[in-house]
């Protein structure tokens, strides 16, 4: 877009805003100016739109239609351009949402965010009337978080779909989406969504200041956000949660947190973001609790497997060997026979495989991706194997930690993270370098935070009243009552 040469505000004259329009869109080839006289009188206007952002059907029938053919627009013969401008704003055009503006700056950038602007001959305003109508995906079911009970419906890209799907949950007047734009250029529209009677209106004047210092020039998607506002930027853990189901960012609401949802994307964030939620599911509540429980605590188990096993398997065949059953050490050390790396070579060798693999599939187009993942981990670990590079025990191994990983995404970057350190410290110091990461690990949790709030709250400090739903599900008539982690301060 070129520079504007027009003045801050609107024109009387007819012809100098055509001239102001053309110069401040410059060579815009979906940029529509529909001119046209009113009625049968001799007054001119003109219509301008960006093509592909609005709803041409709405334009045609509701708007172009009543301006060029209603009667009721001149039956006085001597009816001057304000009057005619009066009638058209307050009986002439259908539509739920007109104003008026005489900004020039906010005339063209409500243009292109969708609008029309209708501008009438000696009239020193225009009119701004709401027609937007891309296309756009529908509501679908999430792949990120599928569930075998619960609602099935997911964020899409458009804002405005994404905060009627939080207001149909909850009916309440409480509930504000305040509404903000950030991105020098890109101007994307971000909403700030809470609970008025439940949030404290510390947390919600920090997300705003917070949200208030990005300086960036554009916005695509909602990570961008995350890495302006989270606590602990160099932390390898995420202090941001982010969901792209509504009942998930609902449920969070209801708690006293607060979501931001990012137009252009479908991932919401919500903060304070709590460690113990990587390990809690939307479906943990839709069902009974006592099964769930036992997946809980599994799931506390899986993250435990997939830091520390290779390192496990490192340290004992390389240090402690004396820690083995005799039977199983015969086990490996026939199946580590005639094998000619370490055990530390061997294992990296297999975790940086699988992590080619994962990627591999995880990029490629849904169904090759698929055929890549499992084709390739078959046919490697049983080629490696028969060639004699890889033990059997070191395929288990792997296999495990990946099986264990993917019961865990929402830390599960920082976990292959804690467990290539795991492998760099077990192949130095044995059990002692694999303690060694850990208490440095759970150092680093205990001194991170979210948005005031102790990452690893409840655990440490402990709450007793919310320790309910961290390691098993209670039942919903013990969980009635909001935790206090989100009111109180620690």
């Amino acid at each position: 877009m070129k520079k504007s040469s027009a003045t801050n505000s609107i024109t009387p004259s007819y012809d100098q805003n055509i001239q102001n329009i053309k110069a401040e869109f410059g060579n815009f080839s979906d940029l529509i100016i529909r001119e046209f006289k009113i009625g049968k009188s001799n007054i001119r206007a003109f219509l301008v739109m960006i093509d592909g952002l609005i709803d041409k059907a709405v334009i045609n029938e509701h708007i172009l239609k009543p301006l060029m053919r209603d009667i009721s627009i001149y039956k006085k013969d001597q009816s001057t351009c304000e009057e005619v401008y009066t009638i058209i704003k307050e009986n002439i055009l259908y539509s739920h949402c007109i104003t008026e503006e005489r900004n020039w700056a906010k005339t063209v950038h409500c243009i292109l965010c969708g609008d029309v602007a209708l501008f009438i001959d000696s009239i020193d305003r225009c009119l701004l009337i709401s027609v937007r109508g891309w296309e756009s995906r529908g509501i679908e079911e999430p792949n990120t978080e599928v569930v075998v009970r619960g609602p099935r419906e997911g964020f899409t890209e458009n804002l405005r779909t994404n905060t009627a799907l939080i207001r149909r949950k909850i009916r309440d007047p409480k509930l504000k989406i305040e509404s903000i734009k950030i991105g020098k250029i890109s101007k994307t529209d971000i909403g700030i969504c809470y609970i008025e009677s439940i949030a404290k209106k510390e947390l919600v004047d920090e997300v705003k200041r917070r949200l208030e210092k990005i300086d960036m020039e554009y916005i695509l998607e909602s990570g961008y956000i995350e890495s302006f506002i989270e606590d602990g930027k160099y932390s390898i853990f995420p202090t941001v949660g982010n969901s792209e189901k509504p009942d998930v960012v609902v449920g969070k609401l209801m708690e006293g947190r607060v979501a931001i949802l990012v137009d252009g994307t479908p991932f919401a964030l919500t903060v304070p973001y709590l460690f113990v939620e990587a390990f809690q599911t939307s479906e943990d509540y839709y069902s009974r609790p006592y099964y769930y429980s036992i997946v809980r605590f599994l799931r506390y188990f899986s993250f435990f497997v997939a830091t520390i096993l290779p390192a496990l398997y490192i340290a004992v065949t390389t240090f402690h060997q004396e820690l083995l059953p005799t039977s199983l050490l015969i086990s490996i050390a026939s199946a580590q026979a005639g094998i000619p790396f370490p055990s530390f070579a061997e294992t990296l060798t297999m975790l940086v495989i699988y992590e080619i693999l994962k990627e591999a599939g995880v990029r490629l187009p849904r169904p090759v991706g698929q055929a890549i993942s499992i084709v390739g981990a078959l046919v490697i670990g049983e080629a490696a194997v028969s060639a004699g590079l890889i033990g059997a025990p070191m395929v288990v191994t792997v296999a495990f930690t990946a099986i264990s990983t993917f019961m865990i995404p929402a830390i599960s970057d920082a976990a292959t993270i804690v467990r290539f350190a795991c492998v760099f410290m077990s192949s130095i110091c044995g059990l002692y370098g694999i303690i060694l990461v850990w208490i440095l690990m759970i150092i680093h949790l205990c001194s991170l935070k979210s948005f005031g709030v102790n990452y690893l709250v409840p655990i440490a400090p402990t709450v007793f009243h919310d320790l309910k739903d961290v390691f098993v599900r209670l039942p919903w008539r013990i969980l009635k009552k909001r935790p206090v982690v989100f009111n109180k301060k620690f």
